[in-house]
């Protein structure tokens, strides 16, 4: 085997074997099994981020921070929106007593730890708000399917007839062909899969697809940017073909966020 076979290999068994954790939870686990898994996602993700920041000499707060990121799912599986707002107030109250208290506490500390409960917490606990929706099972898997084929379909036409480069001073080896096929891979899951088993017109599952796709594609390009920043390759080592937590998760935790305020906006409840 071949080495962009054997790490396509590598890279897809890691992604199916959390494809299943998350399947079990969004089908068996209810809201509640929903809410668990984002918290343990956003955690884990957080844990990371927090790491890569600190090599810019940041330090923020990640009792606070990674606190805030747990709750948040859990919050919003009790009591819905008004829960995730509530911790999301409780935590800017905290961070700035905490600044406010701790001389040596600079102002982009307090930035980096409200802006990592924002980015991926604040995110992450959408998709419990998805989970209650009306077809929240099919919703939340086509949401992940989605994810999963852009993934699988834009490393795959990247890496065999990828040519233009996507955003080459962030990240070389992201191409237009590899988006122009994490698109259509997308697109189609919602498309097809949606016709099937949402009462979603053909139009609103093609604009939710490319708003997808597009979450995708910047999320994606936003963790290299990080990487960048602080000069490494991946942002952890857990994930066998991935990297980190974060390099898996890094599309999923803003078209999650994106998927749920397209699908209100085409009246889904």
């Amino acid at each position: 085997m071949t080495a962009p076979l054997a790490d396509f290999a590598v890279r897809t068994t890691s992604a199916a074997l959390l494809g299943a954790v998350m399947l079990v939870a969004i089908v068996l686990g209810g809201v509640w099994g929903v809410a668990i898994l984002a918290s343990a996602i956003g955690v884990l993700t957080a844990a990371e981020f927090y790491t890569l920041t600190r090599r810019e000499r940041r330090t923020p707060n990640e009792l606070f921070g990674l606190a805030a990121i747990f709750a948040l799912p859990l919050a919003t599986a009790q009591h819905g929106s008004a829960g995730l707002a509530t911790t999301v107030s409780v935590l800017i109250v905290a961070a700035l007593v905490w600044h406010v208290a701790i001389r040596s506490v600079r102002l982009s500390d307090t930035a980096v730890t409200v802006f990592g409960v924002a980015y991926i917490g604040f995110t992450l606990a959408h998709l419990v708000l998805m989970r209650q929706l009306g077809d929240g099972v099919v919703l939340c898997l086509l949401l992940v399917f989605g994810v999963w084929v852009n993934d699988v379909f834009a490393y795959l036409a990247g890496s065999s007839i990828g040519r233009t480069p996507l955003a080459p001073r962030i990240s070389p080896k992201k191409t237009w062909e590899g988006f122009a096929a994490g698109t259509l891979a997308t697109t189609l899951v919602w498309v097809v899969g949606g016709s099937y088993l949402t009462s979603m017109t053909w139009l609103a599952l093609v604009f939710v697809g490319l708003s997808a796709s597009v979450a995708a594609a910047l999320g994606d390009l936003a963790e290299s940017r990080f990487k960048r920043e602080v000069m490494v390759k991946d942002s952890g080592t857990l994930l066998p073909g991935h990297g980190g937590f974060l390099d898996r998760f890094d599309s999923f935790i803003l078209v999650t966020v994106v998927t749920y305020y397209t699908l209100t906006l085409v009246g889904v409840r």
